[in-house]
């Protein structure tokens, strides 16, 4: 079964090799990467985990657990392949789990983590994860990315419809150093526009020093599990396809589309792995997560991609044993920051999205029901709509579009 995993296509980059391929814009695509892990998905965590009545330790370790574990994954993953290999945890997942939280133990959900790990690595190692990948369209799966992308583009104009003082200094010194050059090559353009927009926040007095706190370190809690048929029938199926189908799938076609070639068994494998230790101090299970690995490889050269997701791994670790400070400090910013400095970020990688889903003409209605049922954001048994996009733009270009997988 081990025979079924990627080998690495160079030797292991020498750290002398690293710094020589870290740039300011991998340096940047890294550390942009990072910020949108730790505020909106992170946020997703201390929401999902207050109503579903857990404890403050629980909550941290689950934090300590989700940036600590995929951020090993990440640096091992992406040094060893010389290829961005961001790795972090499932958010649709994490809201299904949310309602099993309100009627179950705590303990019966970490079972429930479990299983979902022996079940994404048995199926990794299978070699069914990677057939599966291969048979999908890649229009239709980018039209799936460009559902789940296109929020973070319509949040820079909420932004700025709500918090101009902060959002459009961000967006007028993004696009200038976008249109000239020169002063793109001096100053990347998304780093330009959070120095300004902390600028802003520091002149308006917007960041709420009093939230912040404290240095404080993580006390990850070990969990036991407990075997349930109910949080087995209720999580472990819809957690799998998640993982597997929605969020790897978003990862390994943003990473085509900016030229690489994932492993994917090797990444299902990880994931195998890398939910059972998140389970260990209970958090949610590990993917390769699309919308980092599409900042991390939206600018710079190809080769040297890696060390955006070196540098995001590093601050991963960081976070993971500072969980207390960090989160504090993330909260008490303005939102119209983060919303702003994601989807500028994010821009190159939705453009990529939609030229992929519709450039080619081939699959382009399936392409088109894909984007639309993902953006419209609709659920069926707790399984995200990213999952029905797919399902649905694949189901619609077999009727339709049957010359088209004729051709391929």
């Amino acid at each position: 079964m081990f025979s079924n995993i990627e080998r690495p296509a160079a030797p292991p980059a020498r750290l002398q090799k690293v710094f020589a391929d870290l740039s300011t814009t991998n340096l940047a695509n890294g550390l942009i990467g990072f910020i949108f892990a730790a505020t909106g998905p992170f946020a997703v965590i201390l929401s999902v985990g207050t109503r579903g009545g857990l404890t403050s330790a629980e909550l941290a370790s689950w934090v300590f657990g989700v940036f600590l574990v995929n951020g090993l994954l990440t640096l091992v993953l992406s040094w060893r392949y010389q290829m961005p290999l961001a790795f972090g945890w499932t958010i649709p997942g994490t809201v299904l789990v949310g309602p099993a939280l309100q009627h179950m133990p705590f303990s019966a959900v970490i079972g429930a983590f479990y299983a979902t790990s022996l079940l994404i690595l048995l199926l990794g190692l299978s070699g069914f994860v990677k057939r599966l990948m291969s048979a999908l369209p890649m229009p239709i799966v980018m039209g799936m990315v460009a559902g789940v992308f296109l929020h973070f583009g319509l949040d820079v104009i909420h932004a700025l419809d709500r918090d101009a003082a902060i959002a459009a200094p961000m967006v007028l010194v993004f696009f200038l150093c976008s249109a000239i050059p020169a002063l793109g090559r001096r100053i990347p353009p998304v780093i330009a526009a959070l120095l300004v927009g902390a600028m802003a926040i520091a002149i308006l007095g917007r960041l709420n020093l009093g939230d912040v706190g404290a240095l404080g370190f993580a006390q990850p809690v070990l969990q036991t599990p407990s075997w349930s048929w109910a949080a087995m029938l209720e999580l472990v199926i819809p957690l799998t396809i998640t993982v597997l189908v929605v969020q790897n799938g978003q990862g390994v076609a943003v990473l085509k589309a900016a030229g690489h070639e994932p492993p994917i068994t090797l990444i299902a494998v990880a994931c195998g792995i890398g939910a059972a230790l998140s389970a260990a101090v209970g958090a949610v299970s590990s993917c390769l997560t699309g919308p980092t690995n599409a900042l991390i490889s939206s600018s710079g050269e190809k080769n040297r991609h890696y060390t955006g997701a070196l540098t995001f791994a590093c601050l991963a670790l960081v976070f993971g044993v500072l969980a207390p400070t960090f989160t504090n400090l993330t909260l008490a910013t303005p939102k119209a920051f983060i919303m702003v400095l994601a989807g500028l970020a994010m821009l190159r990688a939705l453009q990529n999205a939609f030229v992929t889903s519709f450039g080619s003409g081939k699959f382009t209605l399936g392409a088109l029901v894909s984007l639309l049922v993902t953006v419209a954001d609709v659920s069926l048994f707790n399984i995200g709509s990213a999952f029905w996009g797919l399902i649905a733009g694949f189901a619609v270009s077999w009727l339709m579009e049957r010359h088209d997988f004729k051709a391929q």
